[in-house]
């Protein structure tokens, strides 16, 4: 009884009007006395941030904290891409036949992942990784590959939570939030960096200024809230290290696996 109950309420406070005030409070003045509650209730490292506690302007300003310099080394292995994030694996594996099979119980499709792209059907049998970001976690995305952005495209949508919670008891949640996706050319084909919002603030933001040629490890947007990443490979593009499973927890910069160049 309780699960229909809660899965209401979470349908009620996915629009984005709600999103919208929550986010002008994070972004406010008024919210910079959250700070010091909010690192400590996630137990987050504040040694780690950029900047002193006392230096950022709002509370949004320090969930989108850059990192200190030489904190996430970037693989430099040849034909290695690497984590775009901080993360736990929420899902990972081959895609079969354009399916993307058993995310928390739900399988989706590359082409509504990816909005029915024309370029849906370079993913039909590449490889995925579900990326959860939860509030504890450093929320820039960084580029995969070395490379060049061949298409951006902005996906408007619900803002469903994006955790256990979210994944499992919401419908298709994945192929239902806000998107922000980024096509990136590399050494051994494309890949889609598919940036999926959350529930409360939902705003997915590119760096300025961005270039179309970016080597790896480079900023490429950043989240105003916990959220997902989605990375797509192409078919035959990819092999992915053997250690890593669902439950998995990576840091931006190390070695997902290997691309096979053309």
């Amino acid at each position: 009884m309780m699960k229909p109950f809660f899965r209401l309420l979470t349908e009620l406070s996915s629009r984005k009007s709600i999103s919208r005030l929550t986010g002008s409070f994070a972004k406010s003045r008024a919210s910079r006395g959250l700070i010091p509650r909010f690192a400590k209730i996630y137990g987050i490292p504040v040694q780690d941030a950029e900047k002193h506690l006392s230096e950022y302007a709002s509370l949004n300003d320090f969930f989108t904290r850059r990192l200190r310099t030489g904190l996430r080394p970037v693989d430099v292995a040849e034909h290695t891409l690497v984590s775009p994030v901080d993360a736990a694996i929420t899902g990972m594996g081959p895609i079969e036949e354009g399916l993307i099979v058993n995310v928390k119980g739900q399988d989706y499709t590359v082409e509504e992942l990816l909005n029915f792209s024309p370029r849906t059907v370079n993913y039909k049998n590449g490889f995925y990784f579900v990326l959860y970001l939860s509030p504890t976690d450093y929320h820039r995305i960084h580029t995969p590959v070395d490379g060049s952005i061949i298409e951006k495209e902005h996906v408007p949508g619900k803002v469903y939570p994006v955790n256990e919670f979210g994944l499992r008891q919401m419908r298709r949640v994945l192929s239902r939030n806000e998107r922000l996706i980024t096509y990136m050319q590399h050494e051994g084909g494309e890949v889609a960096v598919v940036k999926v919002g959350a529930m409360n603030v939902s705003s997915i933001q590119y760096v300025k200024p961005l270039s179309n040629t970016l080597g790896r490890g480079d900023e490429l947007a950043y989240f105003e809230f916990g959220s997902t990443v989605v990375l797509l490979m192409e078919s035959d593009t990819f092999i992915s290290r053997s250690d890593l499973h669902v439950g998995s927890k990576v840091k931006m910069g190390e070695a997902l696996g290997l691309i096979q160049p053309s």
